[in-house]
């Protein structure tokens, strides 16, 4: 658990709806027992099936379709630490405490009957409790259970205003100020403040990336802000950009390996989200995301070095132009993907190496920033 502090005025509203909703679900529970009816609970189904994509929001929503937990004697043991995890919610924000995912779990030893045997069953059930409480615009850190993951690394044209977790005081962030480091964006970004004057956020799939284009500062020439993935982002990196894109209203391009999984897992998860976690889109994507590359497009013209695609790779592009709402609403990437199919390649970032180590930063990137418009959508 971390140390208690002072709250912003933003932050008790949420507190306070968070507590509203967690006590309207026990005093629901509580009478229909008085009523000596089975107390239940209604999930939302989170599965690509119950997904929609609304082109104008610009993000994944939940459809409508719901499971319903009913306490029989078979889910008895699930639907009390289902109770005991929205109560140790409750008391992590009349405390203004948090515990990490791990913590959570270690708290359920003290629960009896209702503790949890591995972690996986208490992730599970947090999960099921923020998609419960994600139909009131709430997510898992405002029930104050965050991540342990690491955020993404942030460098360039952009100043981060947070605060001292015990004073409130402000506390001035320069991402330009790092040296050969970066800014590392924390597990919750709510409180966060930005300033900048940058034209862009560029996103970057490999740390390798990232660091050849900080080290030589490719922010300043571009006057941009660098930030890297690491991968698919993690929540804390999406709801960063989300944030920052929407608040200084700057455009994020997407500049990750040209394959299947850089495509329709990375990207699409950053733009759009998942179909697994599409109840808390509305946080933690990032509709103002385009794709700069790499596209298949660019093997050809850059005479890119590849590797064969893998069995796993086809099938993800064919799952995706066949069943993704992203994918099919958008002909360009439904183009793209079968072209990479056609040419049964796939290339990475470093790619471009082939061509000279700078030559990302020196030909690559300024080439293609001149027509942000041809960027996939």
């Amino acid at each position: 658990m971390a140390r208690r502090g002072r709250r912003t005025a933003a932050q008790t509203a949420i507190d306070k709806k968070v507590i509203d909703r967690i006590t309207e679900q026990a005093r629901d529970v509580y009478n229909r027992i008085r009523r000596l009816k089975k107390p239940e609970l209604s999930f939302p189904i989170r599965s690509l099936s119950n997904v929609r994509y609304d082109v104008r929001k610009g993000y994944f929503e939940i459809g409508r379709a719901r499971k319903s937990r009913t306490l029989t004697v078979g889910t008895v043991r699930t639907f009390a630490q289902t109770l005991r995890m929205m109560a140790l919610s409750k008391e992590l924000v009349e405390t203004n405490d948090f515990a990490t995912k791990r913590d959570a779990y270690y708290q359920s030893k003290n629960w009896e009957e209702a503790r949890f045997d591995a972690q996986e069953e208490s992730d599970a059930v947090m999960d099921d409790i923020e998609a419960l409480f994600s139909t009131s615009g709430l997510n898992r850190e405002h029930l104050r259970f965050y991540p342990e993951e690491k955020g993404g690394d942030i460098a360039g044209r952009l100043t981060v205003i947070d605060r001292d977790w015990e004073t409130g005081k402000k506390i001035r962030i320069d991402c330009t100020a790092f040296g050969s480091g970066a800014y590392s964006v924390p597990s919750s970004v709510e409180h966060l403040e930005f300033e900048t004057k940058a034209k862009f956020i560029l996103v970057i799939e490999t740390g390798g990336m990232f660091q050849r284009l900080a080290a030589h500062k490719f922010w300043r020439r571009a006057n941009c802000i660098l930030v890297s993935m690491g991968g698919v982002p993690t929540r804390a990196c999406r709801r960063f950009l989300r944030r920052l894109s929407e608040e200084k209203k700057i455009p994020v391009y997407a500049f990750v390996d040209c394959d299947p999984y850089g495509i329709a897992n990375i990207y699409r998860s950053l733009k759009v989200g998942s179909g697994n976690a599409a109840h808390i889109s509305r946080f933690f994507s990032v509709p103002a995301a385009r794709f700069l590359g790499v596209t298949p497009q660019d093997i050809v013209d850059y005479k890119l070095p590849t590797h064969p695609l893998k069995d796993v790779d086809i099938k993800r592009a064919k799952d995706a132009l066949k069943n993704d709402p992203f994918f099919l609403h958008h002909k360009p990437w439904q183009r793209a993907l079968e072209l990479l199919l056609k040419m049964g390649v796939r290339a990475e970032q470093q790619a471009l190496a082939k061509w000279g180590l700078n030559y990302v930063m020196e030909e690559y990137l300024p080439r293609k920033l001149k027509n942000p418009k041809a960027f996939l959508p």
